[in-house]
């Protein structure tokens, strides 16, 4: 959940008309998908990319804008939309993820006597027959729901085991609002599918699906209790990390009670140093405990913003560490299947030892890589990238010369181009995660470099799979010995073909660029003539109405050629 920002918006944000608010959604997304298609995808393919380019950053922002004013007054599920959207640093630009960063913080508060109309519907008695005191101001608010501080009544305390508790209650009227919101986003979805840029890299339908399942299993607050107990499990012998209890006895679908765990939240930087804890100590363990529930445990917290972790500092002389990390607020959480696991593995390994091959084939272990990308023209870029900035924490990448990312455009340009990646279908969560907590480490130390995590983390990966590398070894001995074998015969072949004069030689790139240059010019030809045919229908038709209007018609020919020009070179 998130703080709370007071608002004069509609406390129960889209819960009138769901009609109007599936139609304002499709309204919205159509407008700006048509946008894009006519400055990213027509204009390129008639010889105008300049002019798209010159206004992308503003037409970004704009978008960002819309949407963001779109989220806050709709709320639901468009809130949770616009949060996946501000975290995806990796492939969104700075316009759109700067924008809809205060969507974490942007929430209006339900008023207090409907939540307690709720609240008592879901616990079947009144308030005050299981609570000693309820706040009315709530101490967290999101787009699904909201917090409160309250105190069990004695008795109810002493069976609980609790005395402080959270009382979470769903925001009225959520249930329908969702419904609304994800049949507009599979619409929305659908009408991806048919943009071949964005279904060569992902399966929009289950992407949907995937975000429809956790959506509706964050607002199952049973499930959520459920999961907290066994991220519990998970961490039970590990001194870092600690969970709420459950208040089993008075928690249902929409209503859940849980431990009162609210300490220092992790990026307030103050508030640390003046309990003796250092924020730059803190960034190392949290990334080290994001890697377990990714890499090993297999369960993962898929929200850990600023507002869903707190620095809780220890009393106790004998434990190790004067702090631990409390998560809270598990209705969002992800699974990695033990095959995608295993393939994570061996990306974070051959990332910490910079071998470009390695992480080559990793990800396309994992499902990112398109099938039909130059995976050789790949390794080679990425050994490239290794060479020059594998090391580099987000502080030091800023400082380096901007010319060099350029020079590494240019070099690897066609590469950068064709994107040869994909989003699999259960990569949504782990995104977001790990893009999160790339986020908060940076915050609680600027200087922070996440290699300086990933590689004692990889060495001991390295360490507890050795049985594994051992049999990896004997593998690649065992293919070693096949190539081998065969390598006699291949080279009398060669032999014998350069012999007969037959052997070829080619070189893709550059027979990639020769064709590309080939069509852009041919592209710009028409746009020239088109551009020219319609201006002068334009001036001509002033004095001459026919002859104006056979040049404006004419000139759709050179157009629909640049088009089919642009078709062809996808």
């Amino acid at each position: 959940m998130t703080s709370v920002r007071r608002d004069r918006a509609n406390p129960v944000p889209g819960a009138g008309d769901t009609r109007a608010r599936y139609r304002r959604i499709l309204r919205f997304a159509a407008w700006h998908l048509a946008v894009t298609w006519w400055f990213e995808l027509l204009l390129p393919r008639i010889g105008l990319g300049r002019v798209a380019e010159r206004t992308r950053a503003k037409r970004m922002r704009s978008f960002a804008q819309h949407f963001h004013v779109l989220a806050v007054n709709l709320g639901g599920l468009m809130i949770k939309v616009g949060q996946f959207l501000s975290s995806r640093l990796d492939v969104l630009p700075p316009e759109i993820t700067k924008e809809l960063e205060g969507l974490q913080d942007e929430v209006p508060p339900v008023p207090f006597p409907a939540i307690r109309a709720l609240a008592e519907a879901e616990l079947g008695v009144a308030l005050n027959q299981v609570f000693a005191s309820v706040e009315e101001a709530p101490i967290a608010a999101a787009s699904l729901g909201q917090a409160h501080l309250a105190r069990l009544l004695p008795a109810n305390a002493a069976d609980a085991g609790l005395d402080r508790v959270v009382l979470k209650v769903q925001r009225p009227g959520i249930d329908a609002i969702v419904d609304v919101d994800l049949a507009a986003l599979r619409k929305v979805g659908g009408w991806l599918s048919h943009v071949r840029l964005v279904s060569d890299r992902a399966d929009m339908a289950a992407l949907v699906e995937e975000f429809a399942q956790t959506s509706l299993e964050e607002i199952d607050y049973l499930h959520e209790a459920a999961n907290a107990e066994r991220f519990a499990a998970d961490f039970a012998d590990d001194d870092r990390v600690d969970v709420p209890d459950v208040a089993w006895e008075w928690s249902t679908r929409r209503a859940l009670i849980l431990e009162d765990v609210t300490a220092i939240k992790i990026t307030d930087s103050e508030a640390l140093l003046a309990a003796g804890i250092d924020p730059a100590q803190v960034a190392p363990v949290f990334a080290s405990v994001m890697f377990d529930q990714m890499f090993t445990t297999g369960f993962f917290h898929a929200d850990p913003h600023p507002g869903n972790i707190f620095v809780t500092p220890v009393t106790d002389s004998s434990a190790g560490r004067p702090w631990k990390l409390t998560f809270i607020d598990f209705g969002m959480m992800g699974e990695v299947p033990p095959s995608t696991r295993s393939g994570l593995r061996k990306l974070l390994i051959a990332a910490a030892s910079r071998d470009g091959k390695g992480l080559v084939s990793a990800i396309s272990d994992v499902g990112v890589l398109v099938p039909s990308a130059d995976r050789a023209e790949l390794e080679r870029a990425m050994t490239h990238l290794f060479a020059r900035f594998g090391g580099m924490g987000f502080a030091e990448l800023r400082e380096v010369d901007q010319r060099e990312f350029l020079d590494f455009a240019v070099e690897f340009g066609d590469l950068v181009r064709s994107l040869p990646f994909q989003l699999p279908e259960n990569f949504l969560l782990i995104i977001r995660a790990m893009s999160l907590t790339s986020g908060v480490c940076s915050s609680l130390d600027a200087r922070f470099n996440l290699w300086d995590a990933v590689e004692p983390y990889a060495a001991q990966l390295l360490r507890d799979e050795r049985g594994n590398i051992v049999q990896d070894v004997a593998q690649q001995a065992l293919d070693a010995a096949g190539v081998a074998l065969r390598l006699p015969k291949r080279l009398d072949g060669l032999v014998s073909r350069i012999e007969d004069g037959a052997l070829s030689v080619s070189n893709p790139r550059l027979e990639r660029q020769i064709a590309r240059l080939d069509r852009t010019a041919q592209r710009s030809a028409s746009a020239l003539i088109f551009g020219a045919l319609l201006i002068a229908g334009s001036v001509v038709r002033a004095d001459d109405t026919v002859l104006g209007s056979v040049l404006m018609i004419v000139s759709v020919v050179p157009l629909l050629h640049g088009l089919w020009l642009g078709r062809r070179g996808l």
